[in-house]
C-alpha cells in the first residue's frame, strides 16, 4: 500500500519493461549528455583565462555564457518538436556533431568574435541533448521509474560538471588553452561512435504511433496544447526559479566571486565549486527517490530549496566584514547543489500533464525556464559588476528578483495543477475499474 500523499505514478499495461537492456541503452544516451555538460561548463573554470586571452571586461565575458544559453533556451521548443517528430537518435546525432564542432572551434579561437560563434554552436548542440535523454528514459523505463531516471540523468550531467572542474582546469593551466579544449573535444567523437552503433529509440514492441506531416499547423497545435496545460506552465516556473542560482555560479561567476570578492586562491575556489557538484549528485538521488514515492512532496521540495538558497545567499552577501567565513561558503555551496535536483521536479509536473506524443514539446517548454533565468542573471551580474565597480553584493542581488518572480507564478498555478491531477487520477481509476470474477 502506497504512503504517497499525492496521485501515484500510474503503470500502464503498455509500459516499457525496463531491465538491463534499458539501462545499457539509456547509459549510452546519457553519456552524450555527460560530454555536453563538460563542454557547456568548461568556460566556468576558464572564465578568468578567457578574459585575459580575449582582452574583455566582465560584461563581455558574461556574453559568452549568455549567448550560449540564449541559443540553448531558444532551441528548446524546436528541439522538443524535433524529438517528437524524428526520435532520440537522430536528434542526438545532430547535437553531438554541433557541440563537438563548437568545442573544437573554441580551442582554436584567437578573437572574441570567433570564440562567441564557437560557444553559440556549442549551445545549439547542447540544447539537443537533455530533452532527448528524458524522452529516451520515458521510452525505455516504466512510468513509475521515470522521475528517478530523470534525476539520475541530471546527476550524470553534474558528474560532467565535476570532470570539467577537476580535470579541465588542471589541463588548462598545464598544457594550455588550445591543447586542453581541443583534447576534450575528442570525447564528443567517442560518444558519437557509441551512439551510432548501439543506441535505439525504444524497445521492440513499444514503437510510438507515427505522427502525420502537418507542417506549421502541427507545430502550432503541439505548442499550444502543451502550453494550455497548467502542469506544463508550472513545470516551467519551477525550473525557472530553482535552477539558475547554481547554474550562474558554476557556469561563470562562481570562481570570480570566490577569488575576487572572498579572497580565496584558485585551488580553494575550485574545491568549493566541486562541493556544489558533489552536493548536487547526492541530493539528486534523494530527491529522485522522494518524488518517485511521494508526488505530494514535489512542491514543498522545490519551494523549500528556493527559500533556503535565497536565505544563504542573503547571509553570505550581507555578512559583516571583508569576507564571509569558510563554513558559510561551504554551506552556501552545499545548498546550491540542491538547485539542480529541485529544477528537475519541474518535469514531474509537465510529464503527467501531457500525452506521449507531446512529451518532447512539453519538456522543451519546461527546460526553457531555468536557462532563461540563468541567461538573464548572467547578463545582470556582468552589467552590475561593471556599474558598481566590482561589488558582488550588488551584482548578485539580481538573484532575489528572479526568485521572487518565479515563486509568485508557482503559487498562482499550484491550485489549478492540483485540480487537474485529481481529475486525471479519477479518470484513470474509472477506466481501470473491473468487476471481479
Amino acid at each position: 500500500m502506497s504512503s504517497s500523499s499525492g496521485p501515484p505514478a500510474i503503470s500502464l499495461p503498455g509500459d516499457p519493461p525496463g531491465g538491463r537492456r534499458a539501462v545499457a541503452v539509456w547509459s549510452i544516451g546519457v553519456s552524450v549528455y555527460f560530454v555536453a555538460v563538460i563542454f557547456r561548463t568548461s568556460l566556468g573554470v576558464a572564465g578568468l583565462d578567457a578574459a585575459e586571452r580575449f582582452h574583455v571586461n566582465d560584461s563581455a565575458l558574461s556574453t559568452f555564457s549568455i549567448l550560449q544559453l540564449l541559443v540553448y533556451a531558444g532551441m528548446q521548443i524546436p528541439v522538443g518538436l524535433l524529438v517528437d517528430r524524428l526520435g532520440t537518435k537522430k536528434v542526438l546525432t545532430i547535437g553531438v556533431v554541433l557541440f563537438t564542432a563548437g568545442q573544437l572551434g573554441f580551442a582554436f579561437s584567437q578573437t572574441y568574435g570567433t570564440a562567441l560563434a564557437s560557444r553559440a554552436l556549442l549551445g545549439c548542440g547542447d540544447a539537443m541533448t537533455f530533452i532527448s535523454v528524458l524522452r529516451l528514459g520515458s521510452r525505455w523505463f516504466p512510468a513509475r521509474r521515470v522521475p528517478l531516471v530523470a534525476q539520475l540523468a541530471g546527476l550524470v550531467g553534474m558528474a560532467g560538471n565535476l570532470v570539467s572542474t577537476l580535470a579541465l582546469a588542471p589541463l588548462l593551466h598545464g598544457i594550455g588553452w588550445t591543447a586542453a579544449f581541443a583534447g576534450s573535444s575528442l570525447a564528443g567523437v567517442v560518444v558519437l561512435v557509441l551512439m551510432l552503433v548501439f543506441l535505439k529509440d525504444h524497445p521492440e514492441g513499444h514503437e510510438p504511433e507515427p505522427l502525420p506531416h502537418l507542417g506549421a499547423a502541427y507545430v502550432r497545435k503541439q505548442i499550444a496544447a502543451s502550453w494550455r496545460e497548467p502542469g506544463t506552465r508550472l513545470g516551467l516556473w519551477v525550473h525557472f526559479t530553482s535552477q539558475f542560482p547554481a547554474m550562474v555560479f558554476l557556469l561563470l561567476w562562481g570562481l570570480p566571486f570566490l577569488v575576487e570578492a572572498q579572497g580565496l586562491g584558485r585551488g580553494t575556489a575550485g574545491a568549493l565549486l566541486t562541493v556544489v557538484v558533489l552536493s548536487n549528485m547526492a541530493i539528486g538521488l534523494v530527491y529522485g527517490q522522494i518524488v518517485a514515492r511521494h508526488h505530494g512532496a514535489r512542491l514543498p521540495l522545490a519551494l523549500g530549496t528556493v527559500g533556503t538558497t535565497a536565505t544563504l545567499w542573503a547571509v553570505t552577501l550581507l555578512w559583516p566584514g571583508a569576507h564571509a567565513p569558510m563554513w558559510l561558503l561551504v554551506t552556501l555551496c552545499v545548498v546550491l547543489g540542491a538547485c539542480g535536483p529541485a529544477s528537475m521536479i519541474g518535469f514531474d509536473f509537465a510529464r503527467p500533464a501531457n500525452p506521449p506524443e507531446r512529451q518532447g514539446t512539453a519538456s522543451g517548454i519546461t527546460n526553457m525556464g531555468g536557462f532563461v533565468a540563468s541567461m538573464t542573471t548572467l547578463f545582470a551580474v556582468g552589467v552590475l559588476l561593471d556599474a558598481s565597480g566590482g561589488d558582488y553584493a550588488v551584482a548578485f542581488s539580481s538573484v532575489f528578483v528572479l526568485q521572487a518572480l518565479g515563486v509568485s507564478q508557482i503559487l498562482r498555478l499550484r491550485g489549478r495543477v492540483a485540480r487537474r491531477e485529481r481529475e486525471r487520477l479519477v479518470a484513470s481509476r474509472v477506466s481501470t475499474v473491473h468487476v471481479p470474477v
